[in-house]
């Protein structure tokens, strides 16, 4: 049964408006429902239907375009979904097989599920017509804002017929969280989306001007006497590699053509109660995970990556904060500290995590609980010097990581009508350093950081008030603070810096840092924010986190314009212009920012995407390096892109950028991504990528002593350099059935850095190089420069690398939660000390140059005891 719908039309909650739709959940006496994807068991004949769906898109409010009937039912120990989807062309239904989570570009029925009820956070259970699974998590009111880490074991299946395809679902209580009533409400939404003809039809449709996802959620109602299970599920694992490298000495003692390992470990889940579960691991590997990708970095920022450790990834939106970047998980069992000084080490890449344990769940009182710990090995690497001499002893050992601990814990209460939230995270590492005085010059002994967060809504999430405040605080030796001290996000040393300066006995340095940001998120047209944020210059996060710059104040802005009713060629569009500006704590203005930006979507469901900005002149803190400031001249650039309708089988985007600035800087730049999904079991994508850029300012080097007192007595040296970047990545998935797939990465890349007509800075301030005249190049083939009399060399660093990066998966999920992989995987690479523009011939070379070959094989099993 069912009431009207309310019509959520202003952006106010539900719940000020009538009563919510509601539909209820039939109880099963008995389990006679056989997930085969067919609804051709009794029950389903008479069970209760909802059917009244509306298009968000293409055109929103009218009634959905095909039919769809969904029901409900439960026993003691699952939730079950059935469902008609109804098709006027059933020929015409997209219905790729692919692996869990894919299958982005076939029809599919999407279950929502908010079961604290809320009005906050949702489970989102969706299948295709081909049947492919997908899962995944809103932490906060936003259809968006999607945790794809979540994977619950459940299972589902999906048949095409003559009246369009039916599906069913079965969901273990054990895997859902929910309050322990003897009658439950669930929030619910229901979407059916259909590529072939862009539409997106809801049971609950939301407005696109307005804001919200859970809290506009209709009821589901008649869940009575079920007991939340407890979660007691464990995963072990055992894995094997063979790994051949590209090139082996025979003298080095550790390697050899072949080197076979294994390891084993696994995982815990543990539910406390209904709301908590503990999750365990021994051992997280990178077994089945795609291979970083290829970069050249010539910036003063290191390169994050994107983590993929299971462990890491379930639930991570959860230890997320509001302002600073507190936690990166990567952090944990990182690459090993020390590279010893030997003629052959055996060192591992990664730092070995001893375990690793975390705490999440949310209680009834709205309150959200993440706790996180884990433990990294004291890593040693085996040393082997070669020697004449019989006395010596030629073997050794060092210790080149220490003992360290990581701790995080995050809370985060909602409140009031409107779901507001305000929340804390604290982190913590500490090392054992004494193991090896090498470790007390380059990393500190302990580390703490911390802040509180809020976000204050208003009318359902039309207004938000968010900001945060933050504290850190490192302690180790002399030499490792002043490495902080002289670190690129705040570089102390600065010579013309009154503000900051280094202090060579200090043992500890804490910072501070807090933003604020107002916006409105919703209405018919206009939407605008307002943010500001400061960093002092002691903050430091980057023991367990992320932090590029400090030393900061900013303020920022952005108006926005956005037209959501379909007009004579557009189904929608939006323009904004923005604002930003920086100033360092030594009031000096280190950048400015304007830009623009406009997006269109076509009645035919192509996209547009058009873009620019302007960059004043401004100081640089950082461009000389812990140098004096330095002049950043004006900069324009330009950007669009242009996207085909992304629900159809082939899907292309094209897009690119162009910039100059006013000393004869200039890039340009061309991407695309095409992908190619047949109504079957193979789906392949590539995506082609080529730059340019001439950089008349590139810095070099610092040459101390032989400088004027205009730059405090060193030369602060910059070159012009032209770059070049191609790359391609392959991707091509194979599923022989939803839980049996291949798939294949692949990225042959490219890049080269042409270093030319060096010069320096004139003056502390200034906007001008003084270029060198070149007399000719040393030994080293370095180059041998005249400036004002005098002569000396600087550094001449061309380079073309090329690497191809591959992997290939096979992945069983042979039961439920238990899966078997198989990988290849090849990393070969080569650095040319030379200059030239990257061709296409150069990736094709990348296939002939040596690399390394790993072989692996993973088995997980998993068990499960409610």
């Amino acid at each position: 049964m069912q009431t009207n719908a309310f019509g959520p039309g202003d952006g106010k909650r539900a719940s000020k408006k009538a009563a919510p739709k509601r539909t209820e959940a039939t109880e099963l006496h008995a389990a006679d429902i056989r997930i085969d994807g067919k609804l051709d068991e009794e029950f389903w004949q008479r069970a209760v239907y909802v059917d009244d769906f509306k298009q968000q898109s293409p055109f929103e409010g009218e009634d959905a375009t095909e039919r769809t009937k969904v029901a409900f039912a439960y026993d003691d120990n699952y939730f079950y979904v059935g469902a008609r989807m109804y098709s006027d062309d059933p020929s015409s239904i997209l219905a790729n097989v692919a692996r869990r989570d894919g299958g982005r570009s076939s029809e599919r029925l999407i279950i929502s599920l908010d079961t604290f009820l809320d009005r906050r956070t949702a489970y989102s259970f969706s299948i295709s017509a081909a049947g492919v699974r997908g899962d995944y998590y809103h932490p906060s009111d936003s259809d968006r804002n999607r945790d794809m880490s979540y994977n619950p074991v459940w299972v589902a299946n999906a048949k095409i017929d003559s009246l369009g395809w039916t599906a069913e679902m079965k969901i273990p209580f054990s895997q859902l969280r929910f309050d322990d009533k003897d009658i439950q409400t669930w929030g619910l939404n229901i979407n059916r989306w259909i590529p072939s003809k862009n539409e997106d039809a809801f049971w609950v449709m939301i407005p696109r001007n307005d804001n919200g996802w859970s809290s506009r959620f209709g009821n589901l109602e008649g869940i009575k006497d079920v007991v939340p299970k407890r979660r007691i599920e464990i995963l072990p694992y055992a894995a094997g590699n063979a790994f051949s490298p590209a090139e082996f000495d025979r003298a080095n003692p550790f390697i050899n053509s072949t080197n076979l390992q294994g390891q084993i470990g696994g995982d815990l889940k543990l539910g406390l109660g209904p709301n908590l579960t503990l999750d365990a691991t021994i051992n997280p590997d990178f077994g089945q995970v795609e291979a970083d990708p290829a970069v050249v970095n010539l910036s003063i920022f290191e390169v994050q990556f994107d983590e993929r450790r299971p462990f890491f990834t379930e639930g991570a939106q959860l230890f997320n904060s509001r302002g600073a970047d507190y936690f990166y998980s990567r952090r944990i069992g990182d690459s090993p500290t020390l590279r010893p000084d030997a003629d052959f080490v055996d060192r591992d890449n990664f730092t070995s995590i001893i375990g690793a344990s975390k705490l999440t769940g949310r209680l009834p009182s709205g309150l959200s609980v993440g706790a996180l710990f884990a433990a990294t090995a004291q890593e040693r690497a085996r040393t082997f010097n070669e020697s004449d001499d019989p006395t010596v002893n030629r073997f050794g050992s060092e210790i080149i990581e220490p003992l360290t601990s990581y701790e995080v814990l995050r809370v985060q209460q909602e409140f009031g009508v409107d779901a507001s939230t305000f929340g804390a995270i604290l982190t913590g590492v500490q090392r054992n350093n004494s193991s090896n005085p090498a470790f007390s010059n380059v990393l500190t002994d302990q580390a703490y950081s911390g802040g509180a967060d809020w976000n204050l809504r208003f009318q359902g999430g039309k207004y938000q008030i968010s900001g945060d405040v933050g504290f850190s605080y490192v302690e180790g030796s002399e030499e490792a603070i002043l490495r902080l001290q002289r670190r690129s996000s705040r570089y102390y040393q600065r010579p013309d810096a009154d503000y900051v300066s280094i202090d060579s006995s200090a043992t500890s340095m804490s910072g501070y840092r807090a933003s604020l940001d107002v916006s409105k998120n919703a209405g018919k047209h206009w939407l605008w924010s307002v943010d500001g944020s400061i960093n002092s210059p002691g903050f430091e996060l980057n023991d367990i986190g992320i932090l590029r710059n400090t030393d900061r104040y900013r303020l920022g802005g952005r108006l926005t314009y956005r037209e959501n009713t379909p007009g004579r060629f557009f189904n929608r569009w939006n323009m904004n212009v923005r604002a930003n500006y920086d100033w360092n704590f030594g009031g000096i203005q280190t950048g400015a920012r304007y830009g623009f930006g406009a997006d269109f979507n076509t009645n035919n469901f192509w996209g547009i995407n058009l873009g620019g900005g302007y960059r004043p002149r401004t100081l640089s803190d950082n461009l000389t390096r812990g140098g004096p400031l330095m002049g950043r001249v004006s900069e324009w650039s330009l950007d669009g892109s242009v996207r085909s309708n992304f629900g159809l089988p082939r899907f292309g985007r094209i897009g690119g950028r162009i910039s100059r600035d006013e000393v004869g800087s200039h890039s340009w730049r061309v991407n695309g991504s095409f992908r190619v999904t047949t109504n079957g079991p193979l789906e392949w994508s590539i995506s082609p990528r080529y730059s340019r850029q001439t950089d008349m300012r590139q810095y070099l080097q610092r040459i101390e002593g032989t400088g004027g007192t205009a730059t405090f007595g060193n030369r602060y040296v910059f070159s012009e350099i032209e770059r070049s970047t191609l790359s391609l990545q392959f991707r091509v998935n194979y599923s022989i059935n939803p839980d049996l797939s291949i798939e294949v990465y692949a990225e042959p890349f490219a890049s080269s850095g042409d270093f030319r007509n060096p010069g320096e800075l004139t003056e502390a301030r200034s906007y001008d190089i003084r270029r060198y005249n070149i007399i000719g190049r040393t030994a080293e083939n370095d180059l041998l420069v005249e400036d004002q009399g005098q002569q000396f060399e600087v550094r001449d660093p061309d380079f073309v690398r090329r690497s191809f990066r591959s992997n290939v998966v096979m992945r069983w999920e042979f039961i439920p939660g238990s899966t078997l992989f198989l990988v290849w995987q090849q990393n070969r690479n080569a650095n040319l000390d030379e200059a030239f523009l990257v061709r296409p011939d150069d990736l094709s070379a990348t296939f002939n140059q040596r690399g390394d070959t790993l072989i692996a094989i993973k088995f997980a099993y998993w068990f499960s005891a409610n």
